[in-house]
């Protein structure tokens, strides 16, 4: 969720498969996944920020969406692919750096009837416990600070497969997404519409679009 650590890397348009990808065991009662390609992938990896995305979608008005992305963040991951059980995360958005197209709309979401930049820069989320629930499925549990509130959330977290690219990195790609109610975290903002109904919906879906290399480069 950008779960990833902070790394500046170079944008890489082609990749060429590493083999084809095998779908994942369930882990075992002792919660270890034996399958090798998922052991293959411990260790750390870092975000490749021209290839990831870090986003949200809302409603708004009650019939179109809005969808916006954070640009500054860091973080880190460390994926056990033994024990997935072992596995961690942490993501440091600056909330500053949203933006959904408008800058009208953005200025809007950093003042004080949204995220109060000036007096909550950051948004965290860190990890509690990952479990691998079979095949290429994983739900990851944390804690999310926004406002200055922190709130457990639980994020539906899939790997899409891993490959070798032409620099010599190997690349992993992983989908995560969870939805919230944003009144949680304080962001009670909102103008209700004559026919009924409210001009921003409560209820925010997080997307998390993810291309990870590890840290350091294959040899």
């Amino acid at each position: 969720m950008g779960i990833f650590s902070r790394r500046q890397s170079a944008t890489i348009e082609q990749t060429q498969a590493v083999g084809p990808r095998t779908p994942f065991p369930a882990a075992d009662a002792t919660g270890v996944a034996l399958d090798p390609a998922l052991r293959a992938l411990t260790g750390q990896w870092t975000i490749d920020r021209p290839h990831s995305r870090i986003g949200f979608s809302v409603r708004h008005a009650m019939v179109t969406t809005v969808r916006g992305a954070f640009a500054d963040y860091d973080s880190t991951l460390y994926f056990d692919g033994a024990r997935p059980s072992q596995s961690r995360a942490e993501l440091v958005i600056r909330v500053a750096s949203v933006d959904t197209g408008v800058e009208q709309r953005d200025a809007h979401l950093i003042g004080t009837d949204f995220f109060d930049a000036r007096r909550y820069p950051e948004m965290v989320f860190r990890s509690t416990s990952t479990i691998h629930e079979g095949a290429e499925s994983f739900r990851m549990t944390g804690d999310l600070t926004i406002r200055g509130i922190t709130r457990p959330v639980e994020l539906q977290l899939d790997y899409l497969g891993s490959v070798l690219d032409p620099f010599g990195y190997e690349r992993a790609g992983f989908d995560a997404t969870t939805t919230i109610d944003r009144t949680d975290w304080g962001l009670v903002y909102n103008q209700r519409l004559e026919a009924g109904g409210a001009m921003v919906s409560e209820k925010v879906r997080l997307q998390f679009d993810i291309s990870a290399i590890r840290s350091i480069p294959l040899a």
